[in-house]
């Protein structure tokens, strides 16, 4: 049976009135019929719903559909993508743990590991997305290396990471692998099977896809799952039935919509590589992405996310985003609507210079989650847009040299 007859089929049980539609399990806790069979439910020698912290039919629901999409043994489902992030790291590393990390990451993300895991004696190690095998082995080897933990594609950037070589250097040294797979989805990209232990994705982003409601899940293993979902019990990152049950029905579209997504995306990548007053345009299935044949081996698309770069700085941007008349101007990403943000003052507006420098992070950079809406309209309206900034940005130019 295809994956995406799957991820419509897979259900939670029915209940004794026959409903169609999974019902929605409102409840903060669930009834015992005995008082063994409570016994049995705490000591784990039978499986069932405790309390909707703990688990939740709706959220089991969700959590079966992303380990079958995923080829994952078990997963657990978060109240959003950061919430699963954290209890990924936290649950598993402990005081005089290594992990070593791609730099371009989210700024959350990165503020996680430099400013929380730090305090509890956790050090790190950045590595270029580009590194090479021989320094991903050299950074570790040098510390007692725990963790392994990435985006790719990354954000804001789309650099894009080796797995099969990390797959490599795990199976040589025994860190865990952990891979943000949000960008891709499992649609796109299937980081287990590429030899990851964990991948993780903020449900909020490609798996809501209308952008309604929070959420996160890490799926992976049953032997690193176990402690994760200990930590997620005992510290509550609990994700809401309502949201589970939301998620778990946007699952049943997520294949469709990602093969809009990612066809807009390339159009739109490609009619702007061509403009001429488009600085840069970076998208991992265009030929001129320096990533491009490993783009084509570990994704089956490109994914919705483009980055283009504009001569003008902020003034640019901000002239750019005003002419704009169809996408949302927001920070968020995944988005049926197209959305457009400038990183170096939204998502990673906390980095220093420098680390913004290092991951490409300038004024003039635009993030462009390309939705599904008609591809033509896209293109003539990222066009004038473009046209109408550069006329208003020379404008300013003129009358401070005349100044």
């Amino acid at each position: 049976m295809k994956k995406q007859t799957k991820a419509i089929r897979t259900q939670a049980a029915k209940s004794q009135n026959r409903e169609h539609s999974v019902p929605l399990y409102l409840t903060s806790s669930f009834a015992f019929e005995s008082a063994e069979q409570g016994k049995a439910l705490f000591d784990e020698t039978e499986d069932g719903n405790i309390y909707s912290r703990f688990s939740n039919p709706n959220v089991t629901e969700f959590v079966d559909k992303v380990c079958m999409l995923e080829n994952a043994e078990d997963g657990i489902a978060t109240g959003t993508g950061m919430a699963a992030v954290f209890a990924s790291m936290a649950a598993l590393l402990k005081s005089g743990d290594h992990i070593v990390a791609c730099r371009a990451l989210f700024g959350s993300a990165h503020q996680i590991i430099t400013q929380i895991l730090s305090k509890w004696g956790i050090t790190h190690t950045y590595l270029d997305a580009t590194a090479t095998e021989a320094e991903w082995e050299e950074a570790i080897q040098a510390n007692p290396t725990k963790m392994v933990y990435l985006e790719t594609p990354s954000n804001p950037g789309l650099e894009l990471v080796d797995l099969t070589m990390l797959a490599r250097l795990k199976a040589k040294y025994g860190f865990i692998l952990n891979v943000d797979n949000c960008f891709a989805t499992p649609i796109l990209q299937l980081p287990i099977d590429l030899g990851a232990d964990l991948s993780i994705h903020s449900a909020t982003k490609y798996m809501d896809g209308q952008g309604r409601v929070l959420g996160g899940i890490v799926v992976g293993s049953k032997e690193l799952i176990q402690p994760i979902r200990f930590f997620a019990r005992h510290t509550g990152p609990s994700l809401s039935p309502f949201n589970a049950w939301v998620l778990s029905k946007s699952l049943e579209t997520l294949e469709l919509r990602m093969d809009r997504h990612c066809s807009n995306a390339l159009a739109l990548a490609e009619a702007l590589d061509v403009h001429p007053d488009v600085a840069l345009v970076k998208y991992p299935f265009l030929p001129s992405h320096p990533q491009y044949e490993l783009a084509k081996q570990q994704m089956s698309a490109g994914g919705a996310i483009v980055t283009i770069e504009l001569d003008g700085g902020f003034e640019r941007v901000s002239a750019f985003f005003a002419a704009l008349q169809i996408p949302t101007l927001s920070s968020n990403l995944g988005d049926s609507r197209t959305i457009v943000t400038n990183p170096n003052t939204t998502t990673h507006a906390k980095l220093k210079p420098e680390e913004k420098a290092a991951l490409g992070i300038t004024p003039g950079l635009i993030r462009i989650s390309v939705g599904l809406e008609a591809i033509e309209d896209l293109i003539a309206d990222f066009t004038q847009a473009i046209e109408k900034s550069a006329t208003v940005v020379t404008a300013d130019v003129v009358k401070e040299n005349v100044a």
